[in-house]
């Protein structure tokens, strides 16, 4: 028995079904509908919605032109085959996509619109994405304080603009096409990259400023590294804007590198006061600090030869007591409560 959704070809035996794909030519045209010889099956139909939505691809074909189509209801209430186009075209569009990540390919996409989290684009009618993260280093929003408006008003600069980039990841079942403008110039990054090696000095210029460190360009050929914040100094940064700003000179030491990254430190070229600590410092030592700064874990307290201390918040009550209790730029006696050599830290109390 022939299922009431296929059409068979009794010569040979095959048959169509809902969602396969066929090959045909136009035989003939409507006003809103495009006829397609399917033979040995029949005529098959691309009308209605089908044909508004595939009406830019419609115009440039012909009668005689063939003609790849999806097929969206095996037969109408004339008879016909009713035809997708759109799924068509897009199926083929997800095998270029495949195509073009095997091959790694670079490609330009026009950047259609933009969110706080990237860039959004499309290719051959399927809806894409740049996260901001694949951004190349020059066109990375490097915004002060990492406002997420201000970074958002710095991508819809890009709008309308052509891009290059590269395939990261897809998936078809999800609708998932994800770009990447940075893995395009990967190949020049580890190139330069090449040429430097653990524990080299560099002369760099601050290109950038976020929460978490600086990034540093040192090269020539725009090579840029990472100096990341616990690596800034000996003591301790809370804020990197506080210390450096964009545009300045700095000196600094390779620590780390992979494949596409430099990690650089510009405490590493500094004196390391925490060496020799057992001899500076000892626990229960009653000492002499000034206030300089209040974080979200207490108060920061500088102490002789260069050390940093902290007066944790769970020492006092609330915040308010705190501040209350310790002004800035204020000198006082404290109690040393313990030492950590290893992790650079050094927790106080204030005298009684």
């Amino acid at each position: 028995m022939i299922s009431a959704n296929a059409s068979t070809d009794l010569r040979d035996g095959r048959f169509l079904k809902k969602n396969d794909s066929v090959e045909g030519k136009i035989i003939g045209t409507g006003r809103s509908s495009v006829f397609i010889d399917l033979s040995p099956f029949g005529t098959g139909i691309i009308f209605g919605r089908e044909f508004l939505k595939s009406k830019n691809a419609l115009k440039n074909l012909k009668i005689g032109d063939a003609v790849s189509a999806k097929i969206s209801e095996m037969e109408n209430e004339d008879g016909y085959i009713e035809l997708s186009l759109n799924q068509a075209r897009e199926k083929e569009a997800w095998e270029k996509v495949k195509d073009l990540k095997q091959k790694n390919e670079v490609l330009k996409v026009k950047i259609k619109g933009a969110n706080k989290g990237g860039l959004l684009t499309e290719y051959e009618g399927i809806q894409a994405f740049i996260p901001v993260s694949q951004l190349a280093p020059e066109n990375y929003p490097r915004i002060e304080g990492a406002d997420k408006d201000k970074i958002l008003q710095e991508l819809q600069k890009f709008v309308g603009k052509l891009i290059e980039v590269k395939v990261l990841d897809f998936d078809f079942k999800e609708s998932k096409l994800i770009f990447s403008e940075r893995a395009k110039e990967l190949d020049k990054i580890k190139k330069l990259i090449e040429g430097y090696k653990i524990d080299d000095i560099v002369d760099g210029e601050i290109t950038g400023i976020a929460d978490f460190g600086l990034f540093i360009k040192f090269d020539k050929q725009g090579l840029e590294g990472f100096a990341h914040i616990s690596e800034l100094d000996w003591f301790l940064i809370d804020d990197p804007r506080n210390y450096f700003k964009v545009g300045e000179k700095v000196k600094a030491k390779i620590v780390r590198i992979d494949e596409e990254r430099i990690f650089l430190s510009l405490k590493a070229l500094k004196d390391n006061p925490y060496t020799g600590l057992e001899k500076k410092i000892k626990k229960d030592d009653s000492i002499m600090g000034e206030v300089i700064r209040f974080s979200p874990n207490g108060a920061l307290i500088k102490l002789k030869s260069n050390l940093q201390g902290l007066v944790p918040l769970a020492t006092f009550k609330s915040t308010e007591e705190m501040i209350e209790k310790l002004e800035l730029n204020k000198k006082y006696k404290f109690n040393v409560v313990s030492i950590d050599k290893d992790k650079f830290k050094i927790i106080l109390k204030p005298e009684k």
